[in-house]
């Protein structure tokens, strides 16, 4: 039983990052494109809602929960199976918590939050909107990398499992 639901926990948390890092892959290929060749004020708006919304969604559950799921994933790899998943899931807790979230706090959540202080019209929302939107961008193309490594790592620890069976 328990054996199952650590298998269920590993497909789960593969498909969930993976969703993660398509959002990311989303905003990277082509979102923030259109908002930066978008009017800067129609531009700024739009990624200010967007910034304002996220808060609410879904992916913010799926974002902050994959932190906490990581975590004891790793620690469970750690303790309780075998020395081939546990470097997979440490791996994959490695790339979601550093690559992603900790990017997310320190890279891309101060360029969101300077940018919502600003009022979409003007002069300084203008200025900052083309280094915004580059600085922004790159950063987020490792979010989605990262993303991907982990989903990798998740997936790789599941079928070392489902191997083991």
């Amino acid at each position: 039983m328990i054996q199952q639901l650590f298998e269920i926990s590993l497909v789960a948390v593969t498909l969930a990052t993976g969703l993660v890092a398509g959002v990311f892959l989303t905003f990277s290929d082509f979102v923030m494109r259109a908002l930066a060749r978008a009017e800067p004020a129609a531009g700024i708006e739009a990624m200010q809602i967007i910034n304002r919304e996220v808060y609410r969604s879904l992916f913010m559950a799926l974002l902050i929960g994959l932190t906490i799921v990581s975590i004891l994933l790793a620690v469970a790899g750690i303790f309780l199976v075998g020395r081939d998943v546990a470097l997979w899931l440490v791996g994959a807790a490695g790339a979601y918590i550093i690559g992603v979230m900790a990017i997310t706090a320190r890279k891309n959540v101060p360029m969101n939050q300077r940018l919502d202080r600003m009022e979409h019209r003007s002069a300084d929302a203008r200025a900052y909107w083309a280094t915004y939107t580059r600085d922004w961008t790159r950063w987020n193309h490792l979010r989605w990398v990262a993303g991907l490594a982990a989903a990798i790592g998740y997936f790789g620890a599941t079928v070392t499992v489902a191997g083991q069976v």
